[in-house]
């Protein structure tokens, strides 16, 4: 049996019901997340991420492919699946002004998930929303308040702490810092690097924004229009990125360490295609810089396997890297 905590083998998300017009958001995604690791999904908006996060979490069924959580297949509708699954994975939001009832305070907030999974008297229940405020950096005085009171960086911390209330192994995280101004940014990314030092949790840390992702994160994978580019060690991408997309990517940000500076590279050209319509083969090949060197009629015909990269631990999808390692 694998050690692995989440295993995910060629998910494939679709929508639409017309044939023509049919977007396959995701296609043919596959990867796997150590108990208490942290992976960081990046990509321009479009791409796939969130409707991997919601695939995982059964709130969008999936047209085909494997999801398995600590050796257990997992039925592709959350309805389907039993509790105990249920409470192993939570998901954190984009908008945090949206993901709370505004009718509930923070105490019915926090203590809801517990009463839907029968966890705890009444009594314990109360005191377990006030330990799980301070677990996110708030106090006690908050449980009375409704959403409409709070700040933006307020209600996500409430967010995060409502999706620990069930103590899950893994914890979905869909671009929770986007909505935020940039201060409260960087409060939320230093919660989250606490929280992944104070306890076993795996995180999958959805973004766009690669100047966060060595903060929180140990390994990264890249997606572009529904498929990964390149997957690997944080350190190892971001100070060698293989495909030229992630190198795109990267130098739309400032490096976040100054020992991970690198030589700048061409720039993506033109813009990302409509994804009902995707390029065959090699699906950044008509924006990729470096396609006359791997070859125009073979980036366009045949579509890159993700093997690995020698030297180095990462995997990269690219006509410039034909050899896996062994």
């Amino acid at each position: 049996m694998s050690a692995a905590l989440l295993e995910v083998r060629d998910l494939q998300v679709e929508f639409g019901r017309e044939r023509e017009r049919r977007v396959r958001a995701v296609d043919g995604v596959s990867f796997a997340l150590e108990t208490g690791g942290s992976l960081a999904l990046v990509g321009e908006s479009g791409c796939g991420k969130s409707s991997v996060a919601r695939a995982l979490l059964g709130l969008e069924a999936p047209r085909s492919g494997s999801i398995r959580l600590g050796g257990e297949e997992l039925a592709a509708s959350a309805q389907r699946r039993s509790a105990a699954a249920r409470r192993r994975m939570q998901i954190v939001f984009q908008d945090p002004y949206a993901s709370l009832d505004p009718r509930q305070t923070v105490r019915q907030v926090l203590t809801e998930p517990l009463d839907v999974h029968a966890i705890g008297a009444r009594r314990e229940r109360a005191g377990r929303a006030a330990a799980l405020l301070d677990v996110v950096g708030l106090d006690a005085s908050y449980l009375a308040r409704y959403p409409h009171e709070l700040s933006g960086g307020q209600r996500q911390r409430i967010a995060i702490a409502r999706a620990l209330a069930l103590e899950p192994d893994l914890l979905v995280l869909d671009e929770p810092t986007s909505a935020l101004d940039v201060s409260v940014r960087a409060q939320i990314v230093q919660l989250l690097a606490r929280l992944r030092r104070q306890r076993p949790l795996a995180l999958l840390f959805i973004t766009h924004d690669l100047a966060l992702v060595p903060h929180v994160c140990d390994a990264v994978a890249v997606m572009y229009l529904g498929r990964l580019c390149e997957i690997g060690p944080c350190r190892e991408v971001l100070a060698t990125p293989r495909h030229p997309y992630t190198r795109a990517l990267l130098e739309a940000v400032l490096p976040p360490d100054p020992e991970l500076a690198r030589a700048r590279s061409a720039t993506a050209r033109g813009e990302v295609p409509s994804p009902t319509a995707p390029p065959p083969g090699c699906r950044f090949h008509p924006r990729c810089p470096e396609r006359e060197r791997a070859g125009p009629e073979r980036c366009a015909s045949s579509v890159p396997p993700l093997e690995r990269a020698a030297p180095g631990a990462t995997s990269v999808a690219c006509h410039l890297y034909p050899e896996a390692a062994s």
